[in-house]
Order: structure tokens, then C-alpha cells, then sequence
């Protein structure tokens, strides 16, 4: 099961049921099995207080990644989405906002499914996965 839900914005998903479903297919390539994801949607403001009140990070960030599964191939999480951030990197990546969204949100996903970008390495692994599953859509 995937929600979306928002804290402290008002904002929509567009085609959820699309999104969901390419969401899932990309938790099943991956070897998982989808128990709940929780996207909670909000402010610069919001999930900064997030960043500092759970991780120690005093910075913004577009994306935080709880991964709640205490079974291993199991998903289950909550992943806090600035919209400030996916608009303003949407709009420093000339990409489409509805593109940048999508990409945040498989972002979550993969860090879901053991997936890192703290190095080098990571990062680029990170994001030839994004790339395959944005292509997917």
C-alpha cells in the first residue's frame, strides 16, 4: 500500500494510480515485496525540522528516507517530500516539475531497497537506477 498524505502544504499527486503502480513494479524489480509507504508531503520549513530534529542535518534536503521494515525484502517506510525543493530543482535541472517529482519519489523507493548516494559510487549507481526506472514510466 502506498499513501500520500501532507503536512503544513496543500498538494495533489497527479495520476496516483499510475504513480503507485510504477512505484510497485519498480519495489518488485528490485526483489521486494511492498508492505506500506507512507509520502508525506511538505515545506522547505517542515522537513527541515525533520532533517535536524531526527538526523542532526542543518540543511535543506528535497527528500528523508525512514525505513521502518524490521523484515528483510520488505518495504515498508515513510519518505518526507519538500515540494519547495522538487520546484526549485525542477527548476535548476530545466526539468518538468512533474519529472523532478517522480524522480524524488523513486529516489525514496530505492533507498528503500538498500540503494545509497553518500559516495561517490553510490550516487552514481543511485542515479543510473533512477534514470532506468524514470524511463519506465
Amino acid at each position: 500500500m502506498i499513501n500520500f498524505h501532507c503536512e503544513e502544504i496543500e498538494f495533489k499527486v497527479k495520476h496516483p494510480t499510475k504513480i503507485k503502480r510504477w512505484l510497485k513494479e519498480t519495489i518488485i524489480a528490485e526483489g521486494f515485496e511492498l508492505a506500506e509507504i507512507n509520502y508525506i508531503f511538505s515545506s522547505d520549513e517542515y522537513i527541515h525540522k525533520i532533517n535536524l530534529k531526527y538526523l542532526d542535518h542543518d540543511t535543506l534536503t528535497d527528500i528523508i528516507t525512514f525505513d521502518n521494515s524490521e523484515i528483510e525484502n520488505l518495504i515498508e517506510g515513510d519518505i518526507f517530500v519538500s515540494i519547495d525543493r522538487v520546484n526549485d530543482n525542477a527548476k535548476d535541472f530545466n526539468s518538468p516539475f512533474e519529472q523532478e517529482l517522480r524522480r524524488v519519489l523513486v529516489h525514496g523507493v530505492l533507498h528503500l531497497c538498500g540503494y545509497f548516494d553518500k559516495s561517490v559510487e553510490d550516487e552514481k549507481l543511485m542515479r543510473m537506477k533512477e534514470e532506468f526506472y524514470l524511463n519506465l514510466w
